[in-house]
């Protein structure tokens, strides 16, 4: 991975995630190093946020998956590509006792905002972190 040691207002870099087991553990070193100027509650959000996006392409999508991460002034983007463009994720209900269904709910909580977005072939799922 060749990245930035921080990552600077304004600039974006991606990382390619593992084709058949997921690495979340690098994925999120990574970008706790990109962000670490940070306040630790905001890069411990972005974290949480990521492995959610990234843990639902492994669990409902095809490879191959990629992690981005733009750093804006005041809120950051994170966006993870898939290649499975029909099935586009909704916000569901966690009720009492499921252990699965609540990884959208929390990256609703945890961002200002997030969405997906279709692509030839696949699909992106974002969220926006305040800074």
């Amino acid at each position: 991975m060749d990245t930035p040691e921080v990552l600077s207002a304004s600039a974006r870099t991606l990382h390619t995630l593992p084709e058949d087991e997921p690495d979340l553990g690098a994925m999120r070193a990574w970008i706790g190093t990109l962000l670490r100027d940070l306040p630790e509650d905001v890069v411990l959000d972005v974290l949480l946020v990521c492995t959610e996006l990234a843990s639902n392409a492994y669990e409902h999508a095809e490879g191959p998956r990629v992690v981005r991460v733009q750093r804006h002034t005041d809120f950051i983007r994170v966006e993870v590509d898939d290649h499975t463009p029909a099935e586009l994720p909704q916000l569901g209900r966690s009720r009492l006792g499921d252990t699965r269904g609540r990884g959208l709910a929390l990256i609703a909580q945890l961002s200002r905002c997030w969405g997906t977005r279709e692509f030839t072939g696949g699909k992106t799922l974002w969220a926006e972190v305040n800074a």
